[in-house]
């Protein structure tokens, strides 16, 4: 049932579908340089690993990325799949180990990568490092530090979802909604279309309120549509960490039921989020491209992260098949 309503939101989603000409390239070259960095991983995992297609799905969100710059973003992408199978899948962190991963990215990211932390070492630390340089290099200071903000607040909110998991406590529907805009990394994929687009934001701009509005929704679309993906997976392992399950739980109606409840909540929310889009002020001719290239990318994060489901072996639903490994976590960072 699940995969058919899926599918019905992929069909009723207005948002074209893109992709990066360079996106098997770049997969190809993300395979050999995780198999480069020693990332403790048997030859399986790295396989579901390498078949999960980040690269792929940083494609579908960053299609006029050049070559080099979508290498950056797929390491990214990457980086923070890791990150959420550390923190959801078998042997996960626990929240103390899960504050100190935040507090050394967060050093690496604010104060560059000659600042370590105990908490936040070997492979993983790698990655980031070289996957962080040329976004260091190239974007302005207030840029850098909006970047690690977002890092902050989702990495702030997976801690708050161990938490409330270990003491299991399963969130209402405002309360997960809310925590869910944090878990997805969406507010970090956001930042990276200046990165990929070169055309920064000032803060003004980016934090207006007709621009955030569009970002929440644009949140909400990806998380809902990832956690209808995820659902199976999370009903064993997610503590009532799901909308389908909260909306279950809080009107008190089968899960079948709920899940129907969330398409027609995602299809209202896409309603909203083309209204707003089309209603966005003019910021001034010296702006309005970078507004628009902003919100064209907020789209396609929404539209790459459906196609991606889709086809990504990562979830039960994609093409290609189901990952045996139940340490694939739930979440999609954008």
């Amino acid at each position: 049932m699940t995969e058919a309503v899926l599918r019905s939101l992929r069909s009723d989603c207005p948002i074209p579908p893109r992709l990066s000409p360079y996106a098997d390239p770049v997969q190809e070259w993300l395979v050999d340089r995780l198999f480069q960095l020693g990332l403790p991983l048997d030859p399986a995992a790295l396989d579901r690993l390498a078949r999960a297609g980040f690269a792929r799905y940083a494609g579908r969100l960053y299609a006029d990325a050049t070559e080099p710059d979508l290498r950056a973003l797929a390491a990214l992408f990457t980086w923070f799949f890791l990150v959420d199978d550390a923190c959801d899948g078998p042997g996960r962190l626990t929240p103390p180990q899960i504050r100190a991963l935040r507090d050394g990215a967060l050093a690496l990211l604010r104060a560059g990568p000659r600042v370590r932390h105990p908490g936040f070492s070997g492979p993983l630390r790698r990655l980031l490092v070289q996957a962080w340089r040329e976004p260091r290099r190239r974007m302005p200071a207030r840029w850098r530090l909006r970047f690690a903000d977002a890092v902050g607040h989702h990495l702030d909110g997976v801690w708050r979802e161990a938490v409330a998991r270990a003491a299991g406590r399963a969130p209402a529907v405002d309360e997960y909604v809310e925590l869910r805009r944090a878990t997805s990394a969406a507010y970090v994929s956001y930042p990276l279309i200046e990165f990929a687009t070169g055309r920064p934001l000032p803060d003004p701009v980016y934090h207006h309120p007709a621009l955030r509005r569009i970002a929440d929704l644009g949140n909400d679309l990806l998380s809902w549509f990832n956690d209808l993906a995820s659902l199976e997976r999370d009903r064993a392992t997610a503590g009532g960490h799901n909308l389908v399950l909260a909306v279950a739980a809080e009107r008190g109606v089968p899960v079948r039921t709920a899940v129907e409840l969330v398409a027609e909540r995602w299809r209202a929310a896409m309603g909203r989020f083309v209204a707003l889009r089309a209603a966005v002020p003019s910021f001034g001719p010296a702006l309005d491209e970078a507004v628009t290239a902003h919100l064209d990318g907020i789209a396609d994060a929404v539209r790459g992260t459906v196609d991606w489901t889709l086809e990504s072996p990562r979830y039960p639903v994609g093409e290609q098949g189901p990952l045996v490994d139940a340490s694939a976590g739930a979440g999609a960072p954008s």
